[in-house]
């Protein structure tokens, strides 16, 4: 078999011989010096190639983790969406904020403002805990959302399950709320847990379900979104009870549709809407 021909059966499995006999063929011979002068080289690159896969490795790992607090927000009519490095994926609704901190032993959100959906990445060895003023959510790997209102926070499971608890009391167990429940923190205590239906479309498609909610929350709701600043009712209006499910794309129209049974009407200003009981 010619040098140009392949490799020689006769010799050691040694790439850089092999490297050097096939330049023979183009150079002439090599002496003994230039044959460990390329062996020399070959082991480099492979050192290099080496090295640069372990740095990836390091590098890949890493990603899991970010060092200090990463801070996330929307304006009012302003939708995000935002996959954390461990995969987890979290939708933020209008005028909402949180502060993300991801550690090699744990996963710590704080929702300081507004909404959050959740779609956390399972990991036994990291749990994920949201904490929301003096209550907090804590889980493994599920997908829920956090609504923080004035005088409450609603959490609604659609997958798995969370501990909701009183986040500055170590003592406290809380509740285990379930795919498919609903539960209310009011007043230093989460209440028992209520059905509802995950299959049904959401505030995150524009629908709200406002089981549990009184008329100042949907007003609060309301101005996450864009369009004229809703001001707050006033007296008993604020804590009127509603029942139902209403599309979220025109306030005004839905806001009169509303008023037309529970008795207040919609006043326009410049730049404002403002519910006035009516008194007939």
């Amino acid at each position: 078999m010619s040098p140009t021909s392949g490799k020689r059966s006769d010799l050691p499995d040694d790439p850089a011989l092999h490297e050097a006999l096939a330049r023979v063929a183009q150079m002439g011979r090599l002496s003994d010096g230039q044959i460990r002068a390329m062996r020399q080289q070959r082991r480099r690159r492979l050192g290099a190639a080496g090295l640069a896969m372990v740095v990836c490795g390091v590098g890949l790992s890493t990603l899991l983790t970010v060092p200090g607090k990463v801070h996330y927000q929307t304006e009012r009519g302003q939708q995000r969406d935002i996959v954390l490095a461990d995969g987890s994926a979290l939708h933020l609704n209008g005028d909402s904020s949180i502060d993300v901190r991801l550690g090699r032993s744990r996963r710590n959100v704080a929702l300081t403002k507004g909404e959050v959906f959740f779609d956390i990445v399972h990991d036994p060895n990291r749990p994920f805990e949201v904490q929301v003023g003096d209550v907090s959510a804590r889980v493994l790997g599920t997908a829920f959302d956090i609504n923080m209102m004035h005088h409450h926070v609603e959490l609604d499971v659609y997958r798995g399950a969370v501990r909701f608890a009183h986040a500055l009391s170590p003592t406290s167990e809380g509740v285990v709320v379930k795919a498919g429940y609903r539960a209310f923190y009011h007043d230093g205590a989460v209440g028992t847990p209520d059905r509802f239906d995950p299959a049904e479309a959401d505030r995150r498609e524009g629908w709200l379900d406002t089981q549990g909610m009184c008329l100042g929350d949907l007003v609060e709701m309301l101005n996450r979104s864009k369009g004229p600043v809703i001001l707050p009712p006033a007296g008993t209006l604020a804590t009127t009870p509603l029942s139902g499910r209403f599309k979220l794309d025109d306030p005004v129209h839905l806001l009169r549709a509303i008023g037309d049974v529970y008795r207040f009407s919609v006043v326009e200003n410049d730049r404002s809407l403002q519910l006035v009981p009516r008194h007939e």
